[in-house]
C-alpha cells in the first residue's frame, strides 16, 4: 500500500505501542500467549488501513488475531482503529510475509486472510504474487487450517486458481462475484470502494496440506 511518509508516524506508533510486536519472532511457536484461551490462530497478510482486521476481531472476540503489514503508514491508522474500539485480541506486526516462516512454527496458524494483495501484473514479476507457488509453499509450511483469499483483480483471480491446482490445493466456496446478492461478510475499505463501482470480487477459501514440488517444476522456478 503506498501512502504519504508521515511526519508524526513515530509518536503515533508509540500510542500504540501495546498494540505492535516488535520482536515477533521471539513469540514463534507461542503466540496463543497473547490470549490464552483464543481458540484460534488468525493471521491476515496486508491489513492496509485495518477495516477488514478490527470489524473481524470484534466480530470473533475468542480469536487471536496477527495483522501482518509492511508500510507503517497503513499500520499505525489500523492500530489506532483497533485501540478506539478497545479491541484486545488483535496484534500488529510490520514485516514482509516472505518472512512468515520465522515468525510462525509448524502448523500453528489456523486461519490465514490474504485481501486484495498486490497484483504485480508483468510476467516477469509473478513470483512476487502473494498466491504463487513460492508463498503457497511458505503458508502451507505454517497454516493448518485455511486460506481465505479475495481479490477484484480477475487475471490474478485466474492466475491463483491455477497456482492452488498446480500444488494439489482443494479449493472451496469459489465464487467470481461475492456480493451479486448482497453485501457478504465484512469488507475492507478498499472492497467497499470498488464494490461501489461495481467491480465484482473475486474469492475462494483454500485447504492447506505440505506439498512439493515435483523435480521438473522446482527447476523451472
Amino acid at each position: 500500500m503506498r501512502m504519504r511518509k508521515m511526519k508524526n508516524l513515530v509518536p503515533r506508533m508509540e500510542k500504540c505501542a501495546a498494540l505492535r510486536i516488535e520482536n515477533p519472532e521471539s513469540l514463534k511457536g507461542n503466540w496463543r500467549s497473547l490470549k490464552e484461551d483464543a481458540k484460534a490462530l488468525w493471521v491476515e497478510v496486508g491489513c492496509g488501513k485495518g477495516k477488514f482486521t478490527a470489524e473481524t476481531a470484534q466480530a470473533n472476540p475468542d480469536v487471536l488475531l496477527i495483522a501482518v503489514e509492511r508500510c507503517r503508514e497503513a499500520m499505525v491508522v489500523a492500530m489506532e482503529k483497533a485501540r478506539d474500539m478497545g479491541l484486545t485480541n488483535v496484534f500488529f506486526i510490520d514485516m514482509d510475509v516472505e518472512k512468515i516462516e520465522e515468525i510462525f512454527a509448524g502448523f500453528e496458524i489456523d486461519r490465514l486472510f490474504i485481501n486484495f494483495p498486490d497484483p504485480w501484473p508483468r510476467k516477469k514479476n509473478a513470483k512476487r504474487r502473494l498466491t504463487h507457488r513460492g508463498f503457497l509453499d511458505k503458508y502451507c509450511r505454517v497454516v493448518k487450517g485455511e486460506i481465505h483469499y479475495k481479490t477484484d483483480n480477475a487475471p490474478l483471480f485466474e492466475f491463483s486458481l491455477e497456482e492452488f491446482a498446480a500444488c494439489g490445493l482443494e479449493v472451496k466456496n469459489c465464487t467470481r462475484n461475492l456480493h451479486e446478492h448482497g453485501i457478504v461478510g465484512i469488507m475492507t475499505g478498499y472492497e467497499e470502494k470498488f464494490h461501489a463501482l461495481g467491480t465484482p470480487i473475486n474469492r475462494c477459501e483454500v485447504l492447506c496440506k505440505p506439498f512439493e514440488l515435483p523435480k521438473e517444476e522446482k527447476k523451472s522456478q
